[in-house]
């Protein structure tokens, strides 16, 4: 059986006080900014604490709240957040390289100057329902109250392990702790998943480059590595060194075998990984023209006065990527767990929970937005279905 879900059309506060106590898992949500975002009215401003405290009611002890945030607004949204009982635990920044500034650009003598810088980061306040116990305990009573790190991994095939002697440390990253022994490797899931995810665009992947000093045996070189504040790099090393290849603590100044200071390849950025939406994500399961809604070079006025309805499916103007809705409910929902999204826009959020298997309430105050997520929820559904069907034949027939 698929997984079950609800769309509640109305005013998300007045959805929300119907809902009975401690009847949901997860909330992962895109709400409103407050920054009047293409003059739509909806984004006047951010959600009340009101509408925060209706979430914490109906969220089971210790159950997340994921809500993204504009930059300009993140502390407004955290502290209604907060006020209305929540505890504020972390916050995930999630970073693209495809958004540009709505920058008013000054000319003459103070030409080059303008008044935004390109925005490129969206914060996403992670937050959780205060509990009695233990963690361990509340996880028992109710499946929620910690974060499920291993069903959001990060895949490699490197080696993540930092070794001292002869033992994995705290510093095992794709283990997320110390570990005993005289043991390689890392966690054989991935890595441990970070507070930041980024789409993957060249403007982002610049930001993490290789680290040399400690992706080889850096302690073997006599010659001064460039770029020595590049993040990563160690001090060079001394190739004359007669311990070069055993453990010491050598000019880098850590007492490990060089070599083994960290045992994968290429740059950081392979870890933390999620792209914008992409045009078939966004109108999967409706009816769209192939015609773009705006050239290549528009801008953004043309973006606000594109005919979004007629020429794309969903006509919705923020839409999340489901691959990052995805990864956020897993993160915070329990296997089988109810999630709600009470700013549920064009469903990308229900879609994702249908896909990962989680039971799914959204409430959207317009019609026709609801409408459009109805459709791309039933279009995952009827995918789900159809893959499961052909994983069964597969298994009574065999493969050739």
């Amino acid at each position: 059986m698929p997984p079950s879900y609800q769309i509640l059309v109305g005013d998300c506060l007045e959805l929300l006080r119907r809902m009975p106590d401690c009847s949901v898992d997860s909330v992962v949500s895109d709400p409103p900014y407050g920054l009047s975002f293409m003059g739509k009215k909806w984004d006047y401003d951010v959600p009340t604490t009101e509408v925060w405290a209706e979430c914490l009611r109906v969220l089971k002890p210790g159950g997340h709240l994921l809500a993204f945030a504009g930059t300009r607004t993140q502390h407004r949204m955290a502290v209604r957040i907060e006020d209305a009982g929540f505890e504020i635990r972390d916050m995930i920044a999630w970073v693209y390289g495809s958004g540009f500034p709505k920058s008013h650009n000054l000319g003459g003598s103070h030409a080059g100057w303008g008044t935004a810088l390109k925005p490129a980061l969206e914060p996403i306040t992670v937050a959780r329902k205060p509990f009695s116990g233990t963690v361990a305990a509340n996880v028992i009573a109710h499946g929620t109250g910690a974060l499920n790190i291993d069903r959001c991994r990060v895949g490699t095939q490197d080696d993540t392990a930092r070794i001292s002697n002869g033992a994995i440390k705290g510093g095992n990253f794709a283990g997320g702790g110390s570990a005993r022994g005289p043991i390689a490797g890392g966690h054989s899931a991935g890595r441990w998943p970070a507070n930041l995810v980024h789409d993957g665009s060249e403007e982002v992947l610049a930001a993490f480059p290789d680290a040399p000093g400690q992706l080889a045996p850096a302690s073997t070189s006599d010659t001064q590595r460039a770029g020595q504040n590049v993040y990563g790099n160690m001090k060079r090393g001394r190739g004359t060194e007669a311990s070069a290849g055993s453990e010491n603590a050598g000019v880098v100044g850590f007492h490990m075998r060089p070599g083994a200071r960290r045992l994968d390849s290429g740059s950081a950025a392979r870890f933390f990984y999620c792209a914008k939406t992409s045009r078939k994500d966004r109108n999967e399961g409706l009816i769209s023209s192939d015609a773009p809604a705006v050239a290549k070079d528009a801008t953004m006025r043309d973006c606000e006065t594109a005919e979004w309805s007629t020429r794309n499916g969903n006509s919705h103007p923020t839409v999340k990527p489901t691959d990052l809705m995805a990864y956020l409910l897993r993160l915070v929902t329990p296997a089988g767990g109810v999630a709600l999204d009470p700013f549920m826009g064009s469903g990308s959020t229900g879609k994702a929970a249908m896909r990962e298997g989680f039971q799914f309430i959204g409430c959207e105050i317009d019609e026709q937005y609801a409408a459009i997520a109805r459709s791309r929820i039933e279009h995952e559904i009827n995918r789900q279905q159809e893959q499961q069907a052909e994983s069964d034949q597969l298994d009574l027939f065999g493969t050739a």
